[in-house]
């Protein structure tokens, strides 16, 4: 009779955390960033202006961060866009 292999170490999960889990999974995932949401508003319009990107609720002190990580670029006072990636 050959001996069977003990389990590995189970992760306990709090049961709020659990439950979030799930609710993000059944919600389709997590949402997009607020970073992630102004790069891609970016990218559909070409150029967009800093009352576009605060309507779809990205704050105006982002943007000058946005610029500084490479994320958008300023192209005018009160104007974006966004950066090309780069190539490999």
């Amino acid at each position: 009779m050959a001996l069977k292999p003990t389990p590995g170490p189970t992760k306990r999960i709090r049961k709020r955390d659990r439950d979030r889990a799930k609710r993000i999974r059944l919600a389709g995932g997590p949402r997009p960033t607020l970073r992630e949401r102004a790069v891609a508003l970016a990218l559909e319009k070409g150029e967009v202006r800093a009352k576009e990107l605060t309507d779809i609720g990205v704050p105006r002190c982002y943007l000058a961060r946005m610029c500084d990580e490479g994320l958008l670029i300023k192209v005018a006072y009160g104007r974006y866009r966004a950066a090309l990636p780069k190539a490999a």
